[in-house]
């Protein structure tokens, strides 16, 4: 399972797989039960893990980078029930987290998150190669474009403008 396939979906507890999308909404299946439903967009919005990130005292950073510290610590992940412990855990665990501006229940489903990626063993990594490359082509199939559009602008006839229309 890649991590870059997992949303969030608003209205519902727990993280899911998008195995397809339409214009109206998403196939997704729950990594906790595995039951596999139809999620519309016009009550449900969809958050991919990738696009989430959390506040810092410097810059903002993306939750896997969060995860990745919690995977390489050796403190015991606290009870999702006590946000007065979460709150030491992350302090230890990530101490740059501006805990002013992430709340008590952002730490909570960070926690209880990181125990359902580890359940389902998925590995922890960003897919931004192939996003840099796809935007490299793009920006160089533009620049080819608009060298024909002003190749061609140059080339075309002169036309008149605001000649006055004859009534009849």
């Amino acid at each position: 399972m890649e991590y870059s396939k997992l949303v969030s979906v608003t209205g519902l507890s727990g993280l899911f797989e998008l195995l397809s999308s339409k214009a109206d909404g998403g196939v997704v299946r729950s990594l906790d039960d595995k039951s596999t439903k139809f999620v519309s967009t016009r009550i449900h919005n969809f958050s991919h893990l990738e696009s989430i990130e959390v506040f810092t005292i410097k810059d903002n950073v993306n939750l896997v980078e969060v995860f990745k510290a919690m995977d390489e610590s050796k403190e015991k992940l606290p009870a999702e029930s006590d946000p007065a412990a979460i709150k030491k855990y992350f302090g230890k665990v990530y101490p740059d987290m501006d805990f002013e501006r992430v709340y008590a229940s952002d730490m909570k489903k960070m926690v209880k998150w990181f125990n359902v990626l580890k359940t389902n063993n998925v590995e922890l990594k960003l897919s931004e190669a192939p996003e840099q490359e796809s935007q490299q082509e793009a920006g160089n199939k533009s620049k080819q474009q608009s060298a024909t559009k002003t190749g061609a602008v140059n080339n075309a006839p002169a036309r008149k403008i605001n000649t006055p229309r004859k009534m009849a």
